[in-house]
């Protein structure tokens, strides 16, 4: 059973940073593109950042570009994710997202599985 599990959300202060990472499990993940989204309260989900199955490729949304560094590591099957100078408008549940089709893409619908999400806060 494919299985994704965020971790690593929490309460900040802006310009704080945190660590999001996410563990997978059931198959072998080493193909696929891994992508991070958010949705805030009353919003829809939001493409984040996308990396594609080599690590080779990354493809940011603008508000994050600079301040957000998406890593994976293909033997442990995890997917971190570092967010540095975080602002209030960061403030959503996180969620990390496979996709078999293996290219970085920021498109919901071109992820397979996905995670529960974590909350992060950032105050002001």
């Amino acid at each position: 059973q494919v299985q994704l599990v965020e971790s690593g959300g929490g309460l900040v202060q802006a310009g704080g940073s945190l660590k999001l990472s996410c563990r997978a499990s059931g198959r072998t993940f080493s193909t696929d593109a891994v992508g991070w989204f958010r949705q805030a309260p009353g919003k829809d989900r939001e493409f984040v950042v996308a990396i594609n199955w080599s690590g080779g490729f990354t493809y940011y949304a603008d508000s994050v570009k600079g301040r957000f560094t998406i890593a994976r590591d293909n033997v442990k099957n995890t997917f971190d994710l570092q967010m540095n100078s975080l602002k209030p408008e960061d403030t959503a549940v996180y969620y990390c997202a496979t996709s078999r089709y293996g290219l970085a893409s920021q498109a919901p619908g071109d992820y397979d599985s996905w995670g529960q999400g974590t909350q992060v806060t950032v105050s002001s």
